[in-house]
C-alpha cells in the first residue's frame, strides 16, 4: 500500500512537473522561433496519425528519438529492420524540431511526426492510432504515461543504445520509484557498457544486455560508403593533415597559435567550425597568419598554395577525415567535446578539450592512448608536437583501430535481441 501511495504522489508531482514544463514552451513560443515550431508541429497530430497510420496498410514499428543525435544512435537499427523485413512500416517520432526538422523526409521512415504530450490521453489516441508491434525508445527517452500504456497493452518496448549513471535519479531512493517503474515497462534494455548493467541490477532491473554503442557502426559504415571530397584531396595533396571538427573559438585561438609557434613542416590544417556564420568564418581568417582558402571558394577554382582549408559548409564533416592523419575535437572548453567516432573510424588520434568525461568513448580511448585531453596552450603544445612524431602517431593510430574493430557490431546485437524476443 505504502509502495502505490508513493507512485501516486511522484507521479501526480510529475503531472504538475510536465503541465509547467509545456506550458513553459507554449509561452516560449510567443516570441521563440524554435518553440514556435515545438507548438505548431503538433498541431492536427492526432488527424494526421490516424490517416497515415492505418492498420490494414501494414505492421508498424514505432521508434522515438528526443533529437537528432538520438536520431544517429537509432539509425543502424531502424536501417537493420527495414533490411530485414522491407514490409515492415516504421513510424518515426521526435520530441524536439532540431530533429524533426531535419529528418522529416528520412526515405526509410514512412511516417515521420512529433511525440503528442506526455499525458495519458494523449498516449491512449496515439496507441490507438498506431497500433505498433513493437516500440523503440533510444537512449534517454523516458516518458512515463506512454511507457505505462504500452505495458498495459503488453507491446514489446524496447530501450537501445542507453547509458547509466551513478547520479541519476534512477539510482537515488525514494525519489527513484517512478523511474523505477519506467524501466519497468521495458522488455529488454539494451545499455551501451558493463557498468550501466550493474547499475541496474542494482536497482532489481535484470532484462539487460550490453550491446555497445550503435554509433560506432554508424561511423564506420560512413567512412566505408562515404563519397570523396575532390577538393580537399586537391588541397591536401603529398602533406599530412590535421583536421579539426567542429571547432569553437577557444579552440581555435589555441590550435593557431600553437600553428604559428610550431610551423610544422609538411603539415596542412583543415578547419571546420561548428557554426559557419559569416562571424565565426571571419574569426578564423582575421586569428591566421596562413594562407588560407575558403572551401566555397576553393571547390570552384583552386588558386594559390593555401596551407589552411576553412570549411565554410555543413554536411561533410564525416568525410573529411578520411583525409587526416590527426585530429582535433571541438567542444572540450564548452559545454562538452563533439563527435570522436567520426575520426576515429579513420583511424585518426584525437586530442580535445577537458571536459569528456560524459563520454564513454573519449574516457576509454584516454585511457588506452588514443586519444589526449588537453587543459591548457602548454598541454595542447606537448600532445600535438608529440603526435607528429610518425611512431607516436601510428602507435595511437593502431589503438584506435584495435577499440574500433573491438567494439563494433551494437546493431546486430540489438536487432537480434529485439526479433528474437518477437518470435519467443
Amino acid at each position: 500500500m505504502q509502495k502505490k501511495s508513493l507512485i501516486y504522489l511522484f507521479e501526480t508531482i510529475y503531472r504538475i512537473a510536465l503541465w509547467g514544463y509545456f506550458a513553459g514552451i507554449k509561452t516560449a513560443a510567443l516570441f521563440h522561433p524554435k518553440a514556435r515550431k515545438w507548438v505548431s508541429g503538433r498541431v492536427g497530430l492526432r488527424g494526421r496519425l490516424s490517416a497515415q497510420c492505418v492498420p490494414a496498410a501494414g505492421k508498424w514499428i514505432w521508434i522515438h528519438c528526443a533529437s537528432l543525435g538520438e536520431f544517429e544512435q537509432g539509425r543502424p537499427v531502424l536501417e537493420g529492420i527495414k533490411a530485414r523485413d522491407p514490409d515492415t512500416r516504421i513510424l518515426l517520432t521526435f520530441f524536439s524540431p532540431s530533429g524533426y526538422e531535419i529528418r522529416k523526409d528520412y526515405p526509410l521512415a514512412d511516417c515521420v511526426e512529433y511525440l503528442p504530450e506526455d499525458r495519458p490521453s494523449s498516449a491512449a489516441w496515439f496507441l490507438d492510432a498506431v497500433r505498433p508491434e513493437m516500440a523503440i525508445f533510444v537512449k534517454y527517452e523516458f516518458w512515463y504515461f506512454f511507457l505505462r500504456e504500452l505495458r498495459r497493452r503488453r507491446i514489446p518496448t524496447y530501450l537501445i543504445s542507453a547509458v547509466f549513471r551513478s547520479g541519476q535519479l534512477f539510482f537515488r531512493p525514494p525519489f527513484n520509484r517512478l523511474h523505477l517503474a519506467m524501466l519497468r515497462c521495458f522488455s529488454v534494455i539494451f545499455v551501451q557498457n558493463e557498468a550501466s548493467r550493474e547499475r541496474l541490477s542494482g536497482v532489481g532491473i535484470h532484462r539487460v544486455v550490453v550491446a555497445g554503442d550503435t554509433r560506432m557502426d554508424r561511423v564506420v559504415e560512413i567512412a566505408r560508403k562515404g563519397a570523396p571530397l575532390p577538393a580537399v584531396s586537391a588541397f591536401c595533396g603529398s602533406d599530412k593533415v590535421l583536421v579539426a571538427g567542429s571547432t569553437w573559438a577557444k579552440d581555435v585561438e589555441l590550435l593557431l597559435r600553437w600553428w604559428g609557434s610550431k610551423k610544422p613542416e609538411d603539415w596542412k590544417l583543415i578547419i571546420a567550425p561548428h557554426n559557419i556564420q559569416p562571424a565565426d568564418i571571419q574569426f578564423i581568417t582575421q586569428k591566421t597568419t596562413l594562407p588560407y582558402a575558403l572551401y566555397s571558394d576553393w571547390e570552384k577554382a583552386p588558386a594559390g598554395a593555401p596551407r589552411l582549408l576553412i570549411i565554410d559548409n555543413i554536411g561533410m564533416l564525416s568525410r573529411l577525415y578520411r583525409y587526416g592523419d590527426l585530429a582535433y575535437i571541438g567542444g572540450g572548453f564548452g559545454a562538452g567535446i563533439h563527435n570522436i567516432l567520426e575520426p576515429a573510424a579513420f583511424g585518426l588520434p584525437v586530442v580535445f578539450g577537458p571536459k569528456y568525461q560524459k563520454f564513454e568513448e573519449a574516457r576509454s580511448l584516454v585511457r588506452l592512448g588514443g586519444a589526449f585531453p588537453v587543459k591548457n596552450f602548454a598541454e595542447l603544445n606537448h600532445a600535438l608536437t608529440n603526435l607528429l612524431d610518425e611512431t607516436t602517431r601510428q602507435r595511437a593510430t593502431s589503438v584506435i583501430r584495435r577499440y574500433v574493430h573491438e567494439n563494433k557490431g551494437a546493431t546486430e546485437r540489438i536487432l537480434a535481441g529485439i526479433f528474437a524476443e518477437k518470435k519467443g
